[in-house]
């Protein structure tokens, strides 16, 4: 018989629409490893104005791929203001009716997979499963409230942190196993001192380790059939490419330094695909300081980046170095697409648990200077041919062990540890 999963994530619907991404990969994978997943999200998407229509009731279904989703009927909002915190608690209130009502007429599920961002889902995963005397898996995609605290929002010492910290700890004592997408992430009990060895009440034995990643297939396909018509794409200059958001903690102004340097490498284009808060003054300083090797390319559908990036020298992986704790790893999306390409990655961020240097597909930068940049590019460009062409076969099969096959394979693991184990 097979196995129901319920799969909780309030962003999912994004998923739904692109028919992509983490959880959607992963209930592909799940259903054709014989599984009968569904994924529980919010009607409101949080990405663009193109949200579901429930049609004033609870909840509605639909089926794509073989997979079952169920948009919850959550409060319109835009931004990140309080009327996102009220659609977080509203989608919380409503899983227990829904997951109620979804139950009795479809059958309980085996396992409940439980996702961050927000802490809210887990709860309710947790609670429910308990009702339902069945497993629960808590997903943390984010540490939180950490990032909370990282951004000054909210002290940790102070009350309201105290008890998020509180909630967070409960969350983790609660939960039949623990998923990371940050390899470094379990270190972060460990230095809580919330595990065992330390005297704590967390077993490790059940927290994983399993990263995002990409879906090589459908990558793949996106090179051959959705190509963008770019001259600059085509030409047979050097092209380092960025793609991705314009914004503070991407330090993109970065690369526009390093850019600088370069000047009169007349061979060497900087491409820029994306857009955020930072775009307009990054044009401005790219027409003020007549950098004529950057060209800034604005928003690009994501259908379209798999071919931007087959036909890049060098992609540009830039974050500042100051605004996140990067000592616990990377689980951007956006350094699995750029491995897949087969091109060699600069991060501008040295990271611990690094992906870059175990399979030696790149460079990481002690230091986040455009000097450092530069001459990483330069590096890259001056290579013979042949340790060029070694250091994109590692990239490449270094994605690979991030193809969301390998993944489910892993996740398949945690499911059946769970359903061996004593129910919540």
């Amino acid at each position: 018989m097979k196995k129901n999963l319920w799969i909780w994530n309030h962003y999912a619907t994004n998923m739904y629409k692109d028919r992509a991404g983490r959880h959607y990969w992963f209930a592909e994978n799940l259903v054709r490893n014989g599984y009968n997943p569904t994924i529980f999200c919010a009607s409101t998407n949080h990405f663009s104005d193109e949200n579901i229509d429930t049609k004033g009731k609870k909840y509605i279904t639909d089926l794509q791929d073989g997979i079952s989703f169920v948009f919850v009927n959550t409060p319109n909002y835009k931004g990140n203001g309080k009327k996102r915190i009220y659609n977080m608690i509203s989608f919380y209130r409503k899983l227990f009716p829904v997951a109620k009502e979804y139950a009795r007429l479809h059958g309980k599920p085996d396992v409940i997979i439980a996702s961050s961002v927000h802490p809210l889902t887990m709860v309710a995963g947790i609670k429910i499963a308990k009702k339902l005397n069945i497993p629960c898996i808590c997903e943390i995609r984010d540490l939180w409230p950490e990032a909370i605290f990282m951004y000054g929002r909210v002290k940790e010492n102070g009350i309201i942190g105290r008890i998020l910290t509180k909630g967070e700890h409960w969350i983790y004592k609660k939960a039949n196993a623990l998923v990371f997408t940050k390899e470094g992430d379990i270190d972060y009990i460990k230095e809580k001192k919330w595990d065992t060895e330390h005297g704590g009440d967390i077993d490790l034995k059940k927290a994983y380790y399993i990263n995002n990643g990409l879906s090589i297939e459908d990558f793949e396909k996106s090179i051959r059939e959705k190509k963008l018509e770019d001259a600059d794409l085509n030409s047979n200059k050097f092209n380092v490419v960025y793609a991705g958001a314009i914004r503070p903690v991407n330090n993109v102004g970065n690369i526009l330094d390093a850019a600088s340097l370069l000047k009169n490498e007349k061979d060497i284009q900087f491409l820029i695909y994306g857009d955020g808060n930072e775009r307009e003054l990054l044009e401005k300083r790219v027409a003020e300081e007549g950098l004529h090797n950057v060209k800034m390319k604005g928003f690009v559908n994501k259908q379209f980046i798999p071919y931007i990036l087959s036909k890049s020298s060098v992609n540009i992986l830039n974050y500042s170095q100051t605004q996140y704790n990067w000592t616990r790893g990377n689980s951007s999306n956006k350094l699995f697409e750029y491995m897949a390409s087969g091109k060699p990655v600069i991060s501008t961020v040295k990271m611990g648990y690094s992906i870059i240097d175990k399979y030696k597909c790149g460079f990481e930068l002690e230091n986040c200077t455009p000097e450092s940049v530069s001459n990483a590019i330069l590096k890259i460009k001056n290579m013979s041919e042949e340790e060029y062409e070694e250091y994109g076969k590692r990239a490449k099969l270094g994605a690979s062990d991030f193809d969301f096959k390998v993944l489910t394979n892993k996740l398949i693991e945690v499911i059946n540890s769970v359903l061996g184990e004593k129910r919540i």
